[in-house]
Formats: C-alpha cells, sequence, structure tokens
C-alpha cells in the first residue's frame, strides 16, 4: 500500500525530578544536603532513509513518546536521560507543523537527521540550594515537561522524469519496458491507482548512466476539480526535472483530437502549479503500431508549431523505445547541469560554453582584484 500523507503525534521525554537528600554516614553528624539531578527527557528524531519509500508505518502507529528521565538519588547520584525515538522517513519527505502549517524541515537527501521535539531538562536536586547561611536546603525542582507536536508528512517522491497523460495511453506499459519496475497493467482506465518508479540505465559501462521515472496516475480533463482520481498525485512530479507528455494516437482512445488532448493535460497540470506547465516537456506519441495518420500528423504539426520534441514509440513492438531512453537521458543531463536549452529548429544548442565564459571571467577579475590589493599593501 502507497501512503504518501500522515498526521502524528510526538512527545519528547520529561525530564527527571531532582532529589532532596542528606548525607548521613557515621561520623559524619553535618553531611550536609546530597540530592542528585534528574536525568534529561529522551528527544524525538527523524531520519531520512533509503530503505523507506511509503509513510505506511505512520498511518497504522500514530503516537510516538520518548523515554522520560529518571529522578536524582541521593548520595548526589544523576538520573539517568531517557532513550531517544528514532523515526524513519523516506527521502523526499516533508514535515510541517500541523497547527501552524509552518514547514519544518525537507529530507531531501539520505541520512539527514532533525529533532522535532526536544526532551525536558531535569530538576536540581537540593544540593544546588546549599548556600553559606542556608545549609540544610528543603528546595529542589521538577523537572520539565518534554515538548509535544502534531506533525503532517507529506511525501513527495524524488525522480528526474514524471510521465503524465490520459488513462491508458501507456505510461505503465512504457516504464516496465524501460526499467525492472512491475506496475499493473490491464486495458481499461485508471489501471494505476499509485505512483511506480523505476530506474533507467543507458549506455555500458564504465559510462553507464541512469535517471529514474515516475509513473503518475492518469489524469483527465476536470482532474482539479475532483474528476477521476484527482490531481494529489501530482504533487510527486513537482521535483522532477523533465515531463514525458504521453498522448496516445491510435483509435483505441475514443477521443479523435491529440492536440486536445495536450491541451487538457497541461491546463490541468498548470491549475495544479503554475511551474510544473514550464517545466522542460517531451511529447511522446505512444502505440505507433496502431497509429491513425491523421492523428499522427496533426500531433506532428503541433509539436513543430509549439518547438517541442516529438518522439513516436511502441511499447508493445519496441519501435523508438531504446532512441526515447537515450533522449530523456540527454535532457536529464541537461537538466541536471543547470543548462539553458535553446530549440533552434530540430537541434537542441545548449549554453555550457557561455556559462563557462563567464565564470572565467569572473575568476580573471578576482584574482586582478586581490593582486591590486597585495601591492597596495
Amino acid at each position: 500500500m502507497f501512503i504518501d500523507e500522515a498526521i502524528i503525534r510526538i512527545k519528547a521525554g520529561d525530564g527527571g525530578n531532582g532529589c532532596m537528600a542528606f548525607r548521613r554516614e557515621k561520623f559524619v553528624p553535618r553531611g550536609g544536603p546530597s540530592g542528585g539531578d534528574g536525568g534529561h527527557g529522551g528527544d524525538v528524531l527523524m531520519e531520512s532513509s533509503e530503505r523507506h519509500n511509503t509513510l505506511i508505518h505512520f498511518r497504522f502507529n500514530p503516537e510516538y513518546k520518548a523515554e522520560r528521565g529518571r529522578h536524582g538519588e541521593g548520595s548526589n547520584c544523576t538520573g539517568r536521560d531517557g532513550e531517544p525515538v528514532v523515526l524513519k522517513v523516506p527521502v523526499g519527505t516533508i514535515v510541517y507543523n500541523k497547527e501552524t502549517g509552518e514547514r519544518v524541515f525537507d529530507f531531501s537527501q539520505p541520512d539527514q537527521q532533525l529533532v522535532v521535539a526536544h526532551g525536558g531538562r531535569g530538576g536540581r536536586g537540593n544540593q544546588h540550594f546549599a548556600t553559606s547561611t542556608h545549609q540544610a536546603p528543603r528546595e529542589h525542582e521538577d523537572g520539565l515537561p518534554g515538548e509535544e507536536r502534531v506533525l503532517r508528512l507529506e511525501l513527495k517522491l524524488l525522480a528526474d522524469v514524471g510521465l503524465v497523460g490520459y488513462p491508458n495511453v501507456g505510461k505503465s506499459t512504457l516504464i516496465s519496458r524501460i526499467s525492472a519496475a512491475r506496475p499493473k497493467i490491464a486495458d481499461y482506465p485508471f489501471t494505476t491507482l499509485q505512483p511506480n518508479l523505476g530506474v533507467v540505465s543507458i549506455g555500458e559501462m564504465p559510462h553507464e548512466d541512469s535517471y529514474v521515472v515516475a509513473d503518475i496516475p492518469g489524469l483527465i480533463e476536470g482532474a482539479h476539480t475532483g474528476a477521476g482520481l484527482g490531481i494529489q498525485f501530482l504533487r510527486h512530479i513537482e521535483r522532477t526535472r523533465v515531463l514525458a507528455h504521453l498522448i496516445d494516437i491510435s483509435d483505441a482512445s475514443g477521443r479523435p483530437d491529440p492536440v486536445k488532448d495536450f491541451g487538457v493535460i497541461m491546463g490541468e497540470l498548470a491549475r495544479f502549479d503554475a511551474d510544473l506547465a514550464k517545466k522542460p516537456v517531451m511529447v511522446v506519441a505512444t502505440k505507433m503500431d496502431a497509429a491513425n495518420p491523421e492523428k499522427l500528423a496533426k500531433l506532428r504539426k503541433h509539436c513543430k508549431k509549439l518547438k517541442l520534441d516529438l518522439l513516436e514509440i511502441s511499447a508493445v513492438t519496441g519501435q523508438g523505445v531504446q532512441e526515447l531512453k537515450y533522449a530523456i537521458g540527454r535532457r536529464v543531463v541537461e537538466a541536471r547541469a543547470g543548462a539553458t536549452v535553446q530549440p533552434v529548429g530540430k537541434k537542441l544548442v545548449v549554453s555550457l560554453r557561455k556559462a563557462k565564459k563567464k565564470a572565467e571571467a569572473a575568476r580573471r577579475v578576482s584574482k586582478q582584484a586581490a593582486f591590486k590589493k597585495r601591492q597596495r599593501r
């Protein structure tokens, strides 16, 4: 079961109470106060882990409490500190304070750790209250309570490429052909009910490269109002670098206009988040083994007008699948490098050289300024 939202209640451990005690030993008539301090309460920590990929363990166990500190004892013995609780979350989890709505932390990398609730400080024993005029104090402090919070956890999958499109356009079939992922595949709409991730490898060792593809449940017109499965799964492609928009050009879809299909899906993306519609988009014409020539020609003309890459594939026969893998890989590499892609006809010009020249010029200027400063001295 894929769970990408959870609400949990956490409670850090309370501090132990300080002790009131007096030293009583043979031949020591005035031993004085000997009450120890209470131990500190345990913290509640969160740590990102690559071994977890869902929040299901929080759905059925929503409350976590750290151990309290032990009370202080006589003979100036300090109580033991409480054991902390470490909660493992998947990479890509965002933690919000449910009461204020404030974002607490974004676990974007593995092995990141954060204290989400601090344990209470232990109270002081009566040994701390002794003075020259108050040599037998009976005062002592209680431990402070640990922090208590209600947190909302939201998981956004980390992927390089997001597959979007209408239901039954071949997203699950494609990810099963280009990766080791095995999603459910059937000939009816909304087969995919949860996102699927697949790792795609391109090239050969030792120059092999890879990227992660996310298969998102299908969208339909009006998804932003709750139609179909809604748009709640679109949060999982907010972090993607490239979008692959799959369009069915066969007659099996029952939709006569592929250009309208493209516009509807892009509109739903923009209504969910305006930045999604600004991401680099690759248009993929699917089911070429049963293609309608008129629909294909219409889609080609539209992509040429918008200067978008159009790749034609058939996941069943394998036509164009290898070319698609490498084309997506090139776009991912460009996006990772932070290069700006400018389409000129059918060629893509990447402005890496300009960025490199600017960096070198800035470096030369800084060296010259440092040299002049040394000369002034």
